[in-house]
């Protein structure tokens, strides 16, 4: 019903802030069987993770674990908050390395080096919505990998809302990874 409403017709809505979005969470209102993850300021259901999908995720936080070691921290699908009403849960988190391992705070958009979305039918949504999101909140480097087409898409050198560097690899390239000087990774060994 109310999406035949036009833009125009549409009533004031309310943006969720991170702050409220914790509340929800530790009054039990939201549960991780709600799957959904903050982005400017709504609630957006996640996308179900298939066999495949999930294995790439895990063979990409697997393989840059071991290459960094303690230069940093990788995370999976653990959430980075972006700002006020951003709080999204990329697949895979490469940030800075802490001590308490970001226990008193999630990590921000100055302690990530690398985010990393694994999409096949959320493919629109994370090239139209988060990897835009990335770029505005100056982080240095986002990895799109397209199941669909089998490739990596490279987006460095954040600018307002967008990427000035995009670059699309394929098996056979080899990628480093940015903040850590001569660790790469091989395309093919995502498993594309």
């Amino acid at each position: 019903m109310i999406a035949a409403l036009a833009p125009t017709e549409m009533p004031p809505q309310m943006r969720i802030s991170c702050e409220l979005y914790h509340e929800m969470i530790e009054k039990g209102v939201l549960t991780e069987n709600h799957r959904v993850e903050l982005i400017d300021g709504y609630l957006i259901t996640k996308m179900s993770i298939g066999p495949s999908r999930s294995a790439v995720v895990t063979r990409i936080e697997r393989l840059i674990d071991r290459r960094v070691g303690d230069l940093a921290l990788v995370r999976g699908q653990n959430p980075i908050t972006i700002h006020e009403y951003s709080e999204p849960e990329p697949d895979v988190v490469v940030a800075k390395f802490r001590d308490d391992f970001y226990a008193s705070a999630h990590p921000g958009p100055s302690d990530v080096l690398l985010v990393i979305e694994v999409a096949d039918t959320s493919l629109a949504f994370d090239r139209k919505a988060k990897v835009p999101l990335y770029a505005a909140s100056g982080i240095p480097e986002t990895w799109l990998v397209d199941l669909t087409n089998g490739e990596l898409q490279v987006f460095r050198k954040p600018e307002g809302a967008g990427y000035s560097e995009t670059r699309v690899l394929k098996a056979g390239d080899v990628v480093p990874l940015p903040g850590l000087e001569g660790i790469t990774l091989a395309v093919s060994d995502m498993g594309l």
